[in-house]
């Protein structure tokens, strides 16, 4: 007996033009159905070698849609010195209820879009709606795909960028004046920060990384998405932030680390999208989603991006490969 897998590439997968909406209804539709448990989702494997890599794979399984999603990733902050991505990763999607392989998919464009949907569906909840100014600190792949996220969410009108590599940081900036925002690259975190409603940091991890953010430097009513583990931030200001969430209260206590100080964590995503945790409760608020990734975000993601592939498949979006399967 054979089965058909399909191969969704990077290309592929952008030609879908999957909105934010869409990837947000596909997440907030997996929270709840994580809340009547009907979908699953297992903490991430870590492997932290000496030499500065970090290595994740993460499991989620539902019943609708009825697929199981299995990530591994590599991070290696000396990949930049042979021309690779500093990440790259690769999702199997599986039948949940026979076991059958149904796609491989680029993990690179999972892991941006999820990440950055992750971080909406909390922006969603924690943010002021009539945000307009953003700060992204970090100007790589996470910072762009945030910039369009928020933009589709948020009535943005400007942007302030900073980031160590002027390269990455300049790119970014043209980015975002193509879709008519003014853009700034600051000579500081701070002057970045400064008067931001949005806060946006992807500060890429590596074992020398000293933490330089200050969350006093936040206005009252910001919104601060930490998609960097929390690692560039100073731990010392963290309790100046009134509401924190995390995506996965379960995950986080089975971590030997926490991201942050416990005490201060308010509450998590599927507490957020369920109605069982308030978010933002005034203007003033300064409010913070600290991540680690969750994994039922890379299954909405996945199967999202599987079935409106295999719905447009006639226009060769789908690749496909043969698999052997004895009985």
């Amino acid at each position: 007996m054979t089965s058909l897998i399909h191969y969704l590439s990077y290309r592929s997968l952008q030609a879908l033009q999957l909105t934010t909406h869409d990837i947000v209804v596909g997440i907030e539709h997996l929270l709840l159905e994580k809340n009547r448990q009907q979908a699953w989702n297992a903490p991430k494997a870590v492997i932290t070698p000496p030499d500065g890599r970090y290595m994740m794979a993460t499991l989620a399984a539902a019943d609708d849609p009825p697929f199981l999603a299995v990530k591994a990733l590599v991070l290696n902050p000396d990949n930049p010195k042979h021309g690779l991505p500093s990440i790259n990763a690769l999702v199997t999607l599986l039948d949940s209820r026979s076991g059958l392989p149904l796609a491989v998919i680029d993990g690179n464009w999972v892991t941006a879009v999820r990440t950055a949907g992750l971080s909406a569906v909390a922006a969603k909840r924690l943010a002021r709606p009539d945000s307009s100014a953003a700060a992204f600190i970090g100007c790589g792949v996470q910072a762009h795909s945030h910039l369009h996220a928020l933009a589709e969410l948020f009535p943005l009108t400007q942007v302030r960028a900073f980031g160590r590599g002027a390269e990455s940081r300049d790119a970014f900036c043209r980015t975002a004046e193509t879709m008519g925002l003014a853009a700034t690259a600051t000579q500081t975190a701070q002057e970045a920060i400064d008067n931001a409603d949005l806060i946006v940091t992807s500060v890429t991890l590596s074992p020398q990384l000293a933490p330089f953010l200050d969350a006093r430097w936040l206005k009252p009513g910001a919104f601060v998405t930490m998609t960097d583990l929390a690692a560039p931030w100073l731990a010392k200001t963290m309790p100046v932030l009134d509401r924190i969430f995390v995506d996965d209260l379960e995950q986080e206590a089975s971590m030997p680390k926490p991201l942050v100080d416990p005490s201060l964590v308010q509450g998590d995503l599927t507490g957020l999208v369920s109605g069982k945790t308030v978010g933002r409760q005034t203007n003033d608020e300064r409010t913070a989603f600290v991540f680690r990734g969750l994994a039922l975000g890379d299954l909405a993601v996945a199967g999202l991006a599987y079935r409106r592939a295999y719905e447009t498949s006639s226009s060769g979006t789908i690749q496909q490969a043969r698999y052997a399967r004895n009985d």
